[in-house]
């Protein structure tokens, strides 16, 4: 005879995982987490696979995945496949979107480095205006 998992309540899943209660719910209401059953009073029960799933989902929000990127991800293992090639594309996007970033970055840094070498005080207050220097010519 099989013995059934003992479940483990949310709030042991807290304390274990350092995740907190609420954040818990959260991802249970988004899909990416499921509770396995219920106690008699009605606590969610959750089985141990819940801390590999609450690893990957901090570790893929950390890589900057969105939770709704994430839960695709986890959709494609529920049903018994390996969302590696799912994953690789969106980190690839990530790359691109970083990429683009830096470039807008180092045009914002330009401009700013621009503002600032020709920086003059301005002894008047020119009228409807709240600093001129910062104004485009």
């Amino acid at each position: 005879m099989l013995l059934k998992e003992q479940g483990k309540q949310i709030g042991v899943v807290a304390k274990e995982s350092g995740v907190p209660i609420k954040t818990i719910r959260y991802y249970e209401e988004l899909g990416l987490l499921k509770a396995s059953d219920r106690t008699e009073g009605g606590f969610r029960l959750f089985n141990s696979n819940v801390f590999a799933r609450l690893s990957f989902i901090k570790r893929a929000q950390s890589l900057g995945l969105s939770l709704l990127e994430i839960k695709e991800f986890l959709d494609v293992h529920d049903q018994g496949d390996l969302p590696c090639d799912h994953i690789k594309a969106k980190l690839n996007d990530k790359v691109t979107a970083i990429e683009y970033q830096i470039e807008q970055l180092q045009v914002l840094k330009l401009e700013l480095e621009g503002l600032l070498s020709g920086w003059k005080s301005v002894s008047e207050i020119p009228e409807n205006t709240i600093c001129p220097i910062i104004y485009p010519t």
